[in-house]
């Protein structure tokens, strides 16, 4: 599993740029892409909120996305990235709605997430 963002001892750590540039890179395999959305669905699933926001972040910044997904959902970018962040706290509508948003541009059902 990656995580982009690490928290040690209460220190925010950015992502690197190196980093940055590795996720973009494996993000242009569709199966990646398919593999980082379970396992952010997984960590949800099993109440790791910390880590699942960290692999969807994973997700849109790798498939630089963020713009137009959060165009999609009808949210600002930056509430999108907020929404993400190590303090986020996402509505449950807005939760869903990212998550079908990132299920419709990879050509996935969590259904199918769920049963692979």
């Amino acid at each position: 599993m990656i995580i982009a963002n690490a928290e040690i001892k209460g220190v925010y750590m950015p992502l690197s740029r190196e980093f940055k540039e590795t996720v973009m890179e494996l993000c242009k395999n569709p199966e990646y892409r398919k593999a980082l959305l379970m396992e952010a669905l997984e960590s949800y699933l099993e109440g790791d909120i910390a880590v699942g926001n960290s692999l969807l972040r994973d997700y849109l910044n790798g498939t630089q996305a963020f713009g137009d997904v959060a165009s999609e959902i009808n949210m600002l970018e930056p509430s999108l990235r907020r929404m993400l962040g190590p303090n986020g706290n996402a509505t449950v509508r807005n939760f869903f709605a990212l998550l079908k948003a990132c299920q419709q541009r990879e050509g996935i059902r969590a259904a199918d997430m769920i049963h692979s």
